[in-house]
């Protein structure tokens, strides 16, 4: 079995046949049982590639345009709302040093692992621009679920009665696109151009980016997508490039910290994950640099494929 890339259980990739790949990703039955090592955590190869992706900046994960709640293709967002305001947004472009992107680490903690039926518990996010974490700009923001928590609080510790009178998703979500908006002039966009995206940053980054494009789309009736930098993905470029064997367990989260000499931290909670996210992207750079002796720019980190 592989590893879970947050918490180190196993996992089951949702596979069948000659390497293709259901249309759907299979979730734990209980969150005891992935607390017990039997966790289905999506691998990159069980998540379906479906019309839903196309590439923009050579992202993964960069463009959910024009898709619509009914699996039709909107070209155009509803007018007047965050949505509208980040698809008004440029695309930084890949060639920009990488110390002048501004990224969004963010982290979501969920009822589960299927983005169509699970739903979003809380948001962590916070800016790392110029080589820096910007505490400054850290936000924890609880969700509301529609159903029960259920036996996801095992794992996070988020319960019906803490969430109760948080705000709901649809209140939530207006907050976290805005936040996926550049602050700061990039080169190669013009000044009195809409602010860029942000590029959003995670830890096995499918996760984020799915349930956000679900969020978008249960909303607002379509979404946007992003380009993305995923940590876990650096991880796996940076052991093989120093010829280490890629074992279970190698690429979590806290693995991946402790390789750089970066402190334990408590996992499971958003706002902690998207910080101990943050600061090992620049830990990664900094090594990425020593290993390709020069400064680094966006392509460098960016997610290629979905795969």
């Amino acid at each position: 079995m592989s590893s879970c890339p947050t918490c180190g259980c196993g996992t089951r990739p949702a596979r069948s046949g000659r390497g293709s790949v259901r249309t759907t990703i299979s979730t734990p039955r209980t969150w005891a049982a992935w607390t017990g090592g039997t966790c289905a955590t999506p691998s990159r190869s069980s998540v379906p590639r479906s019309r839903l992706w196309a590439p923009v900046c050579r992202g993964w994960a960069d463009e959910l345009v024009g898709t619509s709640a009914a699996g039709g293709r909107e070209p155009v967002v509803p007018p007047g709302t965050p949505l509208a305001d980040l698809a008004a947004a440029a695309v930084v472009p890949a060639d920009t040093p990488l110390e002048r992107v501004e990224l969004l680490a963010i982290d979501l903690e969920t009822t589960g692992l299927d983005p169509r039926k699970d739903e979003v518990l809380s948001v962590g996010m916070v800016v790392v621009r110029g080589g820096q974490v910007h505490l400054g700009t850290a936000r924890h923001l609880p969700v509301r679920p529609r159903g029960q928590v259920g036996d996801s609080a095992v794992v996070h510790g988020l319960t019906d009665d803490a969430l109760a009178q948080a705000p709901t998703m649809e209140q939530v979500l207006p907050e976290v696109l805005a936040a996926l908006l550049h602050e700061t002039p990039v080169p190669g966009v013009p000044q009195d151009a809409p602010p860029p995206r942000r590029v959003l940053l995670a830890h096995f980054a499918e996760v984020e980016a799915t349930f956000l494009a679900a969020a978008c789309r249960q909303v607002y009736g379509t979404a946007v997508g992003m380009p993305v930098v995923d940590t876990l993905q650096i991880a796996r470029r940076l052991l093989r490039a120093q010829h280490h064997e890629l074992q279970a367990g190698t690429v979590r989260l806290d693995a991946c910290r402790r390789r750089h000499g970066l402190p334990r931290y408590r996992a499971h909670s958003a706002l902690t994950d998207a910080v101990a996210c943050a600061e090992l992207f620049l830990a990664q750079t900094a090594a990425l640099e020593q290993v390709r002796g020069r400064a680094l720019i966006l392509r460098d980190v960016l997610e290629r494929r979905l795969r």
